[in-house]
């Protein structure tokens, strides 16, 4: 097995693999199409096939796929101090060997395709612009302190300058429930769902998810979600609006052990 940087020539390949199951190779398909400058994708090579492959995204953001046998090659090549990694689960305990975890979940992605969604839209759902961002940093953090303690107005206004589109609830004019989503080339995707502690369990984030449905379900035929697998409110909403679990990964950060 040859382990090798994706280069102009090896694109075919990658593109024809990879198509075959978008929502599984999403960031691979993404990351190198759109912030190529801040991306490193290496190829497992097994004579002219993929065997494996490994992407990563601003020198942290580690996304692994393949079999084991290419997961512990490509894994020998990196190289990393500190490392968020997204793999299979059966990659876990070679991760583990080389990196020592300050957090792991599991995680999966979940898949809607048009025809099959259930919306419930039984809250005002409004489109949200810069003028809202300071409010949307605010539940986020709050929300999951983990995953989203270091975002920003900042960060939220460079999100929709570059496309992304957000949507909401509000109650007296305040900001209780946010959601997120892009539109790609190949799927759709949701990025952000969080509601206030307070305004829980009332429907908010189901009207939020099920308005995001409708208007981008307009656009393409399926749409995805990452969602870790501990998080059973969050997949009851998902389920309910008629998403459906696709595949399960084994998430980490981690920092890389001292031999």
């Amino acid at each position: 097995m040859k382990i090798v940087p994706l280069e102009p020539s090896l694109e075919p390949l990658f593109w024809n693999t990879i198509s075959r199951d978008i929502p599984h190779y999403y960031f691979f398909a993404f990351d190198w199409k759109h912030r190529r400058d801040q991306t490193k994708i290496l190829l497992a090579l097994d004579g002219d096939k993929i065997d494996g492959m490994m992407l990563i995204y601003r020198g942290e953001i580690v996304n692994l796929r393949g079999s084991i046998e290419a997961a512990k090659a490509l894994l020998e090549k990196l190289d990393l101090e500190k490392a968020e990694i997204q793999a299979l689960e059966e990659h876990k305990p070679y991760i583990l060997e080389k990196y020592e975890p300050t957090a792991t979940h599991g995680m999966m992605v979940m898949l809607l395709r048009k025809g099959e969604e259930k919306l419930h839209i039984k809250h005002p759902v409004v489109g949200l612009d810069v003028s809202d961002a300071e409010q949307i940093a605010t539940i986020m953090k709050a929300a999951d302190s983990e995953f989203w303690g270091d975002v920003t107005n900042q960060s939220i206004v460079e999100g929709l300058n570059r496309g992304a589109k957000w949507f909401g609830v509000k109650i007296d004019g305040k900001l209780v429930s946010v959601g997120n989503a892009w539109t790609t080339e190949w799927v759709s995707l949701i990025g952000i769902v969080a509601t206030s502690e307070k305004h829980r369990n009332m429907g908010y984030a189901t009207s939020v998810v099920s308005t995001i449905v409708k208007n981008f379900l307009a656009e393409h035929s399926s749409m995805i979600i990452f969602v870790r697998s501990e998080n059973a409110p969050a997949i009851h909403v998902y389920e309910k609006v008629g998403f459906k679990q696709y595949r399960k990964y084994f998430f980490m950060r981690g920092i890389k052990r001292k031999f």
